[in-house]
């Protein structure tokens, strides 16, 4: 823990200290004014001059900092540029930065900040991948994807800093990210994530620390995106609270209980996941330049005679010259012909097509620990590998190494070229390695699997104007254990003017036919283990989605059909009294199922913002409906509702008060399986717990001031009866004050 914070205070110290920047090859126009400084990018101009000041020494020239920017993020793939639209610059809903389950509340997660979390829309969830274990921790998890590259006029740095609790169930996250530009076309920066919560109920502290570099240089025919990450997360696995009505029904205890006084199922079995990341994107353009039409009145003027005469730099021949006029018009031609040769037209470079290359490099390490006695009944087999279920170590390890290559024809590059064509071919080499029957309690063994996949597809893309953007793509696999598996998808959007208003129309769609990741084939560990082949499962899904901007609405449709389900699913076996009869608890399972057939899925969310005065009310409903809620299920109803009002102290502090609350109707939600670090659908073959029907209103004030936000945040205001759980067993944290600051620095 000294190193971590000694490595933490390092890097704030580089990001604060002062730097050089170079201003960008960018037009004003591409930049806005995020933190309310009051500057736009036409006051640029204002560099250097002196400023009018009260009190102060005005001998003295201050020097304008502008503190402009502009950021993207990258196709994994391919490293197309996708800007990036919004910013964490925001004060409005900055009091929900912080929380695990997300802005609006619509993830299900183990109540403690930096547990794993699960989307209750099924829309926003991502499919299972070959590295599973870190997914529950998208909300922490960089990706090149989700990773946002800055170019900016002044080195940029943002801190902020969360707080709640006590030392003995406290909440503290710190988080730090710095960006610079070395000239017009290239930059670099890094960003730093550190969290600790001990957590309001026993044995569920998690600890996390993340750290990314990152850095890119774009020029007319090289370009180059790259990052570098490491990431620690550990968490304390409690398996949920013995007796869910210390929660729904305490009255039925002698005495009431504080949250740290209910007993958990588990107190001494950890998770691990080591996490890095190397990825380097880079392409080389192959293409032309060409001259820049420019207006009349921003050519040069052909300068006047005698400015023309003063080329000669001979005073006497320029008198001899001027004296005999046949002579000086003769010698004026000259210099004409001779000033509008050295005229040089601006030119622009026109990419017209690309080489790239993508260098993907993932290395996961999962452990799942103890290090004491774990209670026997919680198990339904023997230890599998070792003498008992008390202080083992079991580890796994996933290697990715991705290389893709790709030819592309550019969009733009003339009138006809209304769009992008790509074509790329991958190999990716990965290797997994799990304990082996032959682990003993003074011996780790590993069994490996080395696996070779090659695939191919393209893409067309349509990304440059404003009426239609357009994209559609395939990968089909050719060689190795996913040989056979298909993904066809497509997206597109329609922008156009209605009645003042702007409308946008989305739609997406794909297909999908995909083997099962490596560990839904194989896992072996000291608690689960699996060895098997399901069908490949198939995902159709059709998205759309209305946007009216004048009237802050957002309508958005869509419906999947899924064939040979995955899923983890729990396997619970009771364990009898001493009566024989009643049942005292259960023993846990976890494993790979599947459901053959067919399961649909249909969801509708309507995001409604009002707006009057200082009074704002906004609002999002999702309905869904599955066609199995036996192995898929799903809340019918999710409501997130935010009433608040804003206004201004002394011109200059912006305040929001407000509530927001975050509900969902009732539904037998997946279980948490502490073996693996997953959510699992619930044994139906056994007694199941609904969570849901239950309101959570946090009240809130946010401000900001200049560069500086802020907040308070009550959570859980209405604490008392009721199922107030956010995962089946696991409770929502009991009425507790939040506050957090974030300030940008520049220069």
């Amino acid at each position: 823990m000294k190193l971590v914070a000694r490595l933490i205070a390092i890097l704030i110290v580089i990001a604060i200290a002062p730097q050089r920047s170079y201003a960008q090859n960018v037009g004003d126009d591409a930049f806005g004014d995020p933190m309310g400084s009051g500057m736009t990018a036409n006051d640029s101009i204002a560099r250097g001059l002196k400023r009018s000041t009260w009190s102060r020494d005005t001998s003295k020239v201050e020097r304008f900092v502008p503190t402009e920017y502009k950021q993207w993020r990258i196709d994994e793939q391919l490293g197309t540029i996708l800007p990036e639209e919004y910013n964490d610059t925001l004060p409005h809903l900055f009091q929900n930065f912080n929380n695990t389950d997300g802005y609006v509340g619509d993830h299900n997660i183990l109540g403690n900040l930096g547990s794993p979390r699960m989307a209750r829309n099924f829309l926003d969830r991502t499919l299972m991948n070959d590295m599973m274990f870190i997914q529950p921790f998208d909300y922490f998890h960089t990706t090149p994807g989700n990773l946002l590259f800055t170019n900016t006029k002044s080195p940029l740095t943002n801190l902020q800093y969360h707080k709640c609790g006590t030392k003995e169930n406290g909440q503290d996250r710190l988080y730090a990210y710095f960006a610079t530009n070395i000239n017009k076309r290239a930059g670099l920066g890094f960003k730093a994530d550190y969290l600790y919560a001990r957590g309001y109920y026993n044995n569920q502290a998690n600890s996390q620390f993340g750290a990314t570099l990152f850095g890119y240089y774009q020029g007319d025919h090289y370009g180059i995106h790259a990052m570098a990450s490491w990431e620690h997360m550990k968490m304390s696995e409690n398996g949920g609270i013995e007796d869910d009505n210390y929660i729904t029904n305490p009255q039925s205890f002698p005495r009431s209980y504080n949250s740290t006084d209910i007993p958990t199922v588990l107190s001494s079995l950890w998770n691990r996941n080591d996490h890095q990341t190397v990825y380097v994107n880079h392409h080389y353009n192959l293409g032309k330049y060409r001259d820049i039409e420019v207006p009349d009145s921003l050519k040069p003027k052909m300068p006047k005679d005698e400015e023309l005469l003063l080329r000669i730099k001979s005073d006497s021949l320029r008198a001899e010259i001027k004296a005999d006029s046949l002579r000086c018009d003769s010698t004026l031609d000259s210099l004409r012909t001779r000033w509008q040769a050295e005229q040089i037209p601006p030119r622009e470079f026109v990419p017209i097509s690309s080489i790239v290359h993508t260098f993907h490099f993932r290395r996961l390490m999962h452990v799942n620990y103890s290090r004491a006695a774990l209670p026997t009944n919680y198990f339904n087999h023997d230890p599998y590998i070792r003498s008992s279920y008390g202080n083992y170590e079991d580890n796994t390890t996933a290697i990715s190494v991705k290389n893709t290559v790709a030819l592309q024809l550019l969009e733009g590059f003339n009138k006809w070229a209304k769009a992008g064509i790509s074509l790329f071919a991958a190999h990716e080499y990965a290797r997994f390695s799990l304990p082996s029957k032959e682990t003993t309690d003074e011996l780790n063994a590993f069994d490996i699997w080395n696996e070779h996949h090659i695939s191919a597809g393209g893409e067309i893309s349509k990304r440059q104007g404003k009426l239609l953007h357009y994209n559609a793509g395939a990968e089909i696999f050719l060689i190795g254990p996913k040989a056979g598996d298909l993904d066809i998808h497509g997206g597109g959007d329609l922008n156009f003017r209605l009645f003042k208003d702007t409308v946008r129309l989305e739609a997406k769609a794909f297909f999908k036919n995909l083997s099962a990741p490596f560990y839904y084939r194989h896992f072996q560990s000291q608690t689960v283990w699996w060895d098997q082949n399901p069908d490949r499962e198939q995902h159709v899904r059709i998205e759309g989605k209305l946007t009216l901007d004048r009237t802050h609405t957002s309508l958005r449709f869509g419906m999947e059909n899924i064939s040979n389900y995955q899923y983890l699913g729990m396997k619970l076996t009771p364990n009898y009294a001493d009566d024989g009869t009643t049942i005292a608890s259960y023993a846990h399972d976890v494993a790979v199922m599947q459901q053959s057939g067919s399961i649909q899925v249909l969801s509708a969310s309507l995001r409604q913002d009002i707006h009057w005065g200082i009074f704002h009310w906004d609002n999002e409903v999702t309905w869904q409906h599955t066609t199995n809620s036996e192995v898929l299920p799903l809340p019918t109803l999710s409501i997130y509702t935010n009433p608040y009002i804003v206004f201004h102290i002394a011109k200059v502090l912006r305040v929001e008060l407000g509530a927001d609350l975050r509900y969902f109707t009732s539904y037998y939600a997946p279980d948490y399986s502490p073996f693996v670090g997953q959510y699992a659908v619930q044994d139906a073959a056994q007694p199941r717990v609904k969570i849901g029907n239950y309101p959570i209103i946090n009240a809130y004030a946010n401000f900001a001031i200049k560069r500086v936000r802020g907040y308070i945040n009550v959570t859980h205001v209405n604490e008392g009866n009721g199922n107030a759980f956010w995962a089946p067993h696991y409770p929502i944290d009991p009425l507790s004050i939040h506050f957090g600051v974030s300030w940008n620095f520049y220069d």
